[in-house]
Formats: structure tokens, C-alpha cells, sequence
């Protein structure tokens, strides 16, 4: 973050200053015999944990489900903050934004937030990051969005941007009105590329987000059945991931291989016809990626062994081959939207591969396989779930145990996805049949149906599991966040006698 004082931060937040001293005469001092300089202090950083805080942070006082961040305002400052940003007066130095009227339900705040003072400080923040993202011209923001995907495709764009310059890129899925500018009140003058995800409950949440960050790329990996209960249809929810290419500046040609290019850049998926269908509403130049002989960027002579993907990346400025450590033949489209992201800015077609064969999995609970030492293998893929999601994770189980090893299907509820939740949940032990899964466990979810073994919760399925897991069998774990899931595949990696194995 460039560095700004308290006054500065009031006015670019709409706040007012809270028990900061003016600057002090000249020469003057206070009681201790100190000069004021509170007024002079800088702040070089945000956080919303006040156990996160060091010197020369901005407190972020925000309300939740079981504190009130207000509340922490004075043990912020005492570990070292400059002040906070507050939607009331707290016992501490602090920018005081006026209450706002929340427009909807998007705000993670929900219903905590009664009288929007949560909600005016995440308006405040946001204006804060576009005021330091004008600042840094030379900086380049990618977004992602998608119904699947997202964040594996946000840690493949960090490790494909690193080698080009410095990049900074959200933990986890921080993607949302918190998480958004938050992330982008990491770069400074030193950041060469903002990777940020912008997620969507409801139209207009992506095109907010894009007016905290503006993009200059942005990539829309898929439109497919996540939060299908909220947007109706898939067209619904088109035309909300599609916000975030309206957003673009217009684009100019390429300069690869001579350098990065300029102007804006829409990334879409040529093997998603929704998505494909966006590039009429962005006046940024449109590059595509995907499986298709049309795609601008492409995968050729694909093969997976033990669940990773081998394939020669094709692109306008040459060719090259890639291994992912990734896990999952749909890790490759994700590779893909990376390429084409980091050959905009200026990586060569070798460069990215080198990349992307070296890539880790970077954020927690998507796709970790795990070896316990009597020879049972955990993938814990338990962050997030959707019906395609689902079946990806289906189809990568079978791939990483082979033929010779059983599988289990260890799922739980997916959340949001509409009126025929439960066909879409049934559909799914029809898939896990069909694609070769031994036996598939339903975890607190009856949509499943007949096909499925059933267990009420998390501690019912380790019992069932401990008592029936064998040495080399593949233990698939997935559902939507609130189900827990993680949970299951916790319980088996630590009854493990000997060490883990992470691959």
C-alpha cells in the first residue's frame, strides 16, 4: 500500500477524523514534553484481525456473526495501528465514516449490519483502494470470475505472473467486497499485477467490485449451475459473471512477441458458448482459450496420468509442453486462461510452461491428495461444490486411483443451486456409477437418493470410513463450504499412525 496519513485516508474515505491531534505549533509539545505527531503518522497497511495488526496498520472495525470489531478498536492501536476506520466513535484514533443504507444481502456482514455502519466501512475501503490503485499506473489488475474455478486459476495466475514481476494475489477466496479491496491494498509502487477474484450473488456485484479494481484483463472461465438458486438461470448468471468484461478499457492489437500489451483484454473460454457469447459486450480486445481448434490459446495431445494433465500449450506466439502438479483434467482450462493472461503481459510461451509445470496447489481444500502411510489416499476437495464441480472431482478420482485401487465418494449438500436440488444431487451418484466410483457416501444430505450410502454427519462417516478403509483406496471428500466436509478428511489424515505424504 503507498503510504497515506489519517487526514489523507478521511478524505478520500468521505470520513471524519476521531481523537487525532492537529499538527502542533511549531516547536510546541505535550504534557509528556513529546511533539504531537499522531496527525503525521502514516498508514502502510489493512487488516480486519486485530490479532493481524502491526505497525502502521489500519484497523478495520467491522461487525460479525460474533464480535463487533469496534469493540477491538483500542487493542488495534496498542499493537501498533495508526488508527482505525469505523462506521462509530471507538476509544482510539479513527477515521469515522457515516452510516450508510445497505442496498441487498450481498454484504458477508448480512444481517449483523442492522444499521449499515459495517456496510459504510466497506464502502469506505473501497473507496480507499481505487483512490491508492489510481495511484500506481503502471499496474495491471486481472480479474477472474466464473461459476468453477476461480481459485485455482488465480493461484496458477500468480505463479505464471511472479517470474514477469512482482504480483500480489488474494489468499484463499478472498472475492468479495472485503476481500477485494483488501487485496488490492497489497500492491505498491513495486506490484507489477493485481490477480483479484470477483465473485457474484445477484447482478451488480461483479460490476461494483469492478468499479473498487478496475480491470485492464479479465478472464470468465464458465458459466455453470453455482448460485442458480439466487440468479434463476444460467442466462441470469451469464449475465452477471459477464459484468466484469463490460468493465474493460478498450483494447489495442497484441505486441507479442515484442513485448506486453496494451489496452484492455477480455480472456474468454471458447469451449463455453455463454461465455464465448461476451465478447459482444466488452470494447476490450478479445483473446479466447479452451480445447477448440479456434481458441487462441489451446491444449493439444492432452493425456492424464494418475489424475495429471500432460499437454502441449499452443499459443500465437509459439508452443511448449506442460506437466501440472494440479490435480484434475479441468485444472486444465484453468491453465489455459493463465496462459493466455500471462502472455498478454509480456511471458513467453516457454516462460508460462516452465511456470505452470512447477505450480503447487496454493490454496487449501481444493484438490489436495494426501498419502497416509498404510497406503489409503485422501483428496480433500471439501472448499466448495457445484453439480460440475462435482463431476470434475468425480472423474480426477478415478483418474489418481487407476484401476486397480478402490475409490469412495465422500459428499455432502450442495448449497444454491436451485429448484431441482435434489435431481441434481441424484444425477451425480448416476455419474459417480458410471464413471467407475466404488461406493458413494452421503454425508447430512437425503437428496442423494437410494444410490448413495447414508450418514447423518461428519462423525458418522469416519466411523464408517475407519471401519471399512483398506490400504490403497482413494477417498474422495466434497460439498458446498457450509457442510464441513473438511472436516472428514481431517479425521482420516490424523487417525493415520505414521506420517503423511503430500503429493
Amino acid at each position: 500500500m503507498i503510504e497515506m496519513t489519517l487526514a489523507e485516508v478521511a478524505t478520500v474515505t468521505g470520513g471524519r477524523l476521531h481523537r487525532v491531534p492537529g499538527p502542533p505549533p511549531a516547536g510546541a509539545a505535550d504534557p509528556s514534553g513529546e511533539p504531537a505527531e499522531a496527525a503525521a503518522a502514516t498508514v502502510t497497511s489493512v487488516e480486519f484481525d486485530s490479532r493481524a495488526v502491526g505497525p502502521g496498520a489500519l484497523f478495520l472495525a467491522l461487525p460479525g456473526a460474533r464480535a463487533d470489531g469496534h469493540d477491538f478498536a483500542a487493542a488495534a492501536v496498542a499493537r501498533g495501528a495508526t488508527g482505525v476506520l469505523a462506521g462509530r466513535e471507538v476509544d482510539a484514533p479513527a477515521v469515522v465514516v457515516p452510516p450508510i443504507e445497505r442496498r441487498d444481502s450481498h454484504t458477508y456482514l448480512g444481517a449483523v449490519d442492522p444499521d449499515g455502519r459495517g456496510a459504510a466501512v466497506l464502502a469506505g475501503l473501497g473507496r480507499l483502494a481505487r483512490h491508492v490503485l489510481g495511484a500506481l499506473p503502471g499496474l495491471a489488475v486481472v480479474g477472474v470470475t466464473g461459476s468453477a474455478g476461480k481459485t485455482s486459476t488465480k493461484d496458477l495466475l500468480a505463479a505464471v505472473l511472479s517470474p514477469l514481476g512482482r504480483t500480489v494475489a488474494p489468499p484463499e477466496s478472498f472475492n468479495n467486497e472485503l476481500g477485494t479491496p483488501w487485496t488490492a491494498l497489497r500492491a505498491d509502487a513495486s506490484t507489477r499485477h493485481l490477480v483479484l477474484e470477483f465473485s457474484a450473488r445477484g447482478a451488480g456485484h461483479i460490476a461494483d467490485l469492478c468499479a473498487v479494481a478496475p480491470p485492464r484483463i479479465g478472464v470468465v472461465l464458465n458459466v455453470g449451475s453455482a448460485h442458480l438458486g439466487e440468479f434463476g438461470s444460467r442466462a441470469g448468471i451469464a449475465a452477471a459473471k459477464g459484468e466484469l468484461v463490460e468493465a474493460l478499457p478498450p483494447g489495442d492489437l497484441p505486441s507479442y512477441p515484442s513485448g506486453p500489451s496494451r489496452g484492455g483484454v477480455a480472456v474468454l473460454n471458447a469451449d463455453d458458448e455463454l461465455v464465448l457469447a461476451m465478447r459482444s459486450r466488452t470494447p476490450a480486445r478479445v483473446v479466447t482459450f479452451g480445447r477448440s481448434a479456434d481458441a487462441d490459446v489451446r491444449a493439444c495431445d492432452e493425456t492424464l496420468v494418475a489424475g495429471r494433465a500432460t499437454f502441449r500449450l499452443v499459443t500465437p506466439a509459439g508452443s511448449a509442453p506442460v506437466t501440472l502438479r494440479l490435480v484434475g483434467a479441468h485444472q486444465v482450462p484453468n491453465a489455459l486462461a493463465a496462459a493466455a493472461v500471462a502472455l498478454e503481459l509480456g511471458g513467453t510461451p516457454e516462460q508460462i510452461a516452465r511456470a505452470l509445470s512447477a505450480a503447487e496447489p496454493a490454496s487449501r481444500w481444493r484438490m489436495e491428495v494426501t498419502d497416509r502411510a498404510d497406503g489409503v489416499t485422501v483428496v480433500n476437495d471439501a472448499y466448495n461444490a457445484n453439480p460440475e464441480a462435482m463431476r470434475a472431482a468425480l472423474s480426477a478420482l478415478v483418474s489418481v486411483a487407476g484401476p486397480q485401487r478402490r475409490t469412495w465418494a465422500v459428499l455432502g449438500p450442495m448449497g444454491e443451486i436451485g429448484a431441482d436440488a435434489d435431481a441434481a444431487h441424484a444425477e451425480l451418484v448416476d455419474v459417480a456409477d458410471a464413471a467407475g466410483v466404488g461406493r458413494v457416501v452421503a454425508v447430512g444430505s437425503p437428496g442423494y437418493g437410494p444410490g448413495a450410502e447414508h450418514v447423518d454427519d461428519v462423525a458418522a462417516a469416519l466411523e464408517l470410513l475407519r471401519g471399512a478403509l483398506e490400504p490403497g483406496d482413494v477417498v474422495l471428500v466434497k460439498a458446498s463450504r457450509a457442510a464441513g466436509l473438511e472436516r472428514v478428511a481431517a479425521g482420516l489424515l490424523g487417525s493415520a499412525t505414521e506420517g503423511l505424504a503430500r503429493r
